[in-house]
């Protein structure tokens, strides 16, 4: 047996005709670049994230960029996150001219460790950007508390977590803002490049529409200095036929989910990921933790497995941010886990059948490392 760790084919067959209308719609009115297309769909997402607004971008690291741009944040200033996530959080700071300061991960949740926040602030920092990674959103009740203790913003990287709630509220709704990327593999992808921003703050969201567009506030009247990170209005269209799927989807992932964690309890060589009691976790990433990886993945890769790593190195070891001064022994929980994960083929598209085939070829894998 085969099995892909991420099908987009077997997402998109069913939906074709939706979808080639869609598009259709899109050619027939001309309207390729923002336009109706791209409002609807932000009206429609901001209603998904229960938020006044969503501005449309590019793509995730456009809305990360943008929103920092647009809260004010510039050089001198220093931005908290993890350093256990995609390059594009970091890269975002660095974009505004802004530093990068690493916080450690919770162990089980992967996500920022509140605790450690008191250690990384000085006079200089202006921003916190938790990361819910994999799908499970951070711990934001303590994240907010501290945030608004020391007069600090918090941006949701809620790039992999669409549709996942904390204690009921949509990732992204909690701080000042949320930051979404809808690249193809993510649980609501595009056929191609997109990102998006949620907030409830109406100046906010008016700086954002004006910064992706040129710094335009009508056309050929430049209030700032912007870019172009326009949403484009194919990608919106598509979006927002999948934009109705997405719940059905999220509750597909956790049905798999549940699957691989029943199927593995027993296996005490195998880390499952961990749920938090405050959060509705939605799998975007299904990373399991083992010794040996290298062996582990080869012995799934002869069965026709397909998995992942996400991510090998933390940011603060990558060589594009040695001069943050960063080294081994750092963040010690960051270094651990991405010496460990294993990303098991996960999607909505996943069939019982092949959940039951990794695990069972996971445990020969763990089994054959052992008596060797």
């Amino acid at each position: 047996m085969k099995v892909p760790f991420l099908d987009l084919k077997a997402q998109h067959r069913p939906l074709r005709p939706l979808l080639d209308r869609a598009i259709a719609s899109v050619i027939d009115s001309a309207s390729f670049a923002g336009g109706p297309f791209v409002e609807q769909f932000e009206q429609e997402f901001a209603r998904a994230c229960n938020c006044e607004y969503a501005v449309g971008v590019g793509n995730g690291t456009d809305a990360l960029w943008l929103t920092l741009l647009a809260c004010g944040i510039g050089p001198g200033d220093e931005v908290m996150t993890v350093p256990m996530t995609f390059m594009a959080t970091a890269e975002a700071i660095t974009y505004t001219g802004a530093t990068p300061v690493f916080v450690d991960v919770d162990e089980h949740t992967y996500t920022l460790n509140p605790v450690l926040l008191a250690e990384a602030l000085t006079p200089r920092t202006k921003a916190i950007i938790p990361v819910h990674l994999f799908g499970q959103p951070a711990d934001m009740e303590p994240i907010l508390s501290f945030a608004q203790a020391h007069n600090l913003i918090v941006i949701e990287d809620a790039a992999q977590a669409h549709g996942a709630t904390y204690k009921g509220r949509a990732a992204g709704s909690l701080g000042h803002a949320g930051c979404f990327s809808f690249y193809p593999g993510k649980n609501l992808g595009a056929l191609g490049e997109a990102g998006a921003v949620v907030t409830n703050d109406f100046e906010l969201q008016s700086k954002l529409r004006t910064l992706r567009d040129h710094g335009q506030s009508q056309k050929y009247y430049h209030q700032m200095i912007g870019w172009n990170c326009r949403m484009d209005g194919i990608q919106a269209a598509v979006l927002a036929v999948k934009l109705r799927y997405l719940p059905g989807w999220n509750q597909l992932r956790r049905k798999r989910a549940m699957q691989y964690e029943h199927g593995l309890a027993a296996l005490e060589e195998v880390k499952r990921p961990f749920e938090a009691e405050y959060a509705q976790h939605v799998y975007h990433i299904y990373a399991v933790r083992v010794q040996e990886r290298e062996e582990v993945m080869r012995l799934l890769r002869d069965k026709g497995i397909e998995c992942g790593i996400h991510y090998p190195r933390p940011i603060h070891l990558q060589e594009a941010y040695r001069n943050l001064g960063y080294g081994v022994g750092h963040f010690p929980i960051s270094e651990k886990i991405a010496g460990e994960f294993i990303s098991l083929p996960m999607s909505a598209e996943l069939s019982e059948e092949q959940a039951d085939y990794v695990i069972d070829h996971l445990r020969d894998a763990v089994g054959t490392i052992l008596v060797s």
